[in-house]
């Protein structure tokens, strides 16, 4: 399995950009092995036993239309867990983060149909207001090839340092994705924010920043677009005292803000040190969540 690497240029135009693109994150028979598990997991069908964090598309609940979206399939799929918790996707984001190490906040995996509605543009830091340290380095991985009227990420260049907005109104299908960009667009002075769809093969992909805006339109095409995204943050983050997330913050300790690792598992620190469970549960394939 080949391990990915980014180089001090990728860490230029991240920082520089608040994005940066890579012809190859992960290998052919990862793609193919993501693939086979998304067919699964969209079906409800756990290996663990232990469904997702958030589920935010089901069969004959929600419009077929809509992208459907799965947040922390890793706990659900040791599959997923094999590549998302890779220590080379741990070890860029902290290099790019800047950090000692990296800790997974929560994966994504996003499927789009055939005409599939937008996910509005947005910034993921805002939604992780829960930590003490809002900051993530996220790791967006393409599993089919991608053109930019298939409905694919686009980023806003450079609008990272345009400060930081609040969560958007419509996250799924929004009528008017760029609503929120628009206006911290406005609010920063930009004229014409400059929108940059990530086209690469299957494998392909980018890393982004916290705070950089992104989002992704519809898909013109009659072909899926299916992607999985790894988000990190600060192997030293903390739980925030005060702000509490509905979803997250049901993992934090009554009395401490330390982040336990069976949870934000750490995937990568610069001493060696990744989450001690973490090589037998990404290796072992069970039928039940023992």
């Amino acid at each position: 399995m080949r391990e990915f690497k980014v180089t001090e240029a990728q860490v230029a135009d991240f920082h520089s950009d608040g994005f940066v693109q890579v012809d190859r994150i992960i290998s052919d028979e990862s793609v193919a092995l993501l693939r086979e598990r998304f067919d699964k997991l969209f079906a409800e069908e756990y290996q663990t036993g232990i469904a997702p964090d958030e589920v935010n598309w089901q069969v004959d609940r929600d419009p077929p239309e809509n992208t459907r979206q799965l947040c922390n399939a890793w706990k659900s799929d040791r599959g997923v867990a094999r590549v998302i918790l890779g220590s080379d996707i741990g070890r860029a984001c902290a290099t790019l983060g800047g950090w000692p190490g990296a800790r997974i906040s929560q994966d994504n995996l996003l499927w789009k149909p055939p005409g599939g509605k937008p996910l509005g543009f947005h910034q993921d830091s805002a939604y992780e207001q829960w930590t003490a340290i809002p900051d993530w380095a996220s790791c967006w991985i393409a599993l089919d090839d991608t053109t930019a009227e298939g409905g694919t990420v686009e980023y806003v260049r450079g609008s990272h340092r345009w400060g930081q907005s609040g969560k958007i109104d419509q996250f799924h299908a929004p009528t008017n994705p760029i609503k929120e960009l628009s206006a911290a667009a406005d609010a920063a002075g930009i004229e014409s924010p400059e929108r940059v769809p990530i086209v690469v093969k299957a494998g392909g992909g980018a890393f982004h920043q916290g705070w950089t805006w992104h989002g992704s339109d519809i898909n013109h095409t009659q072909r899926p677009r299916r992607s999985i995204v790894a988000h990190c943050m600060s192997s030293e983050n903390k739980f925030h005292s005060e702000f509490v997330s509905s979803i997250y913050s049901r993992y934090k300790k009554f009395g401490t803000v330390e982040m336990d690792e069976s949870f934000f598992p750490i995937i990568w620190r610069i001493d060696g040190y990744r989450s001690e469970f973490l090589e037998e549960y990404s290796t072992n394939n069970p039928t039940q969540g023992t």
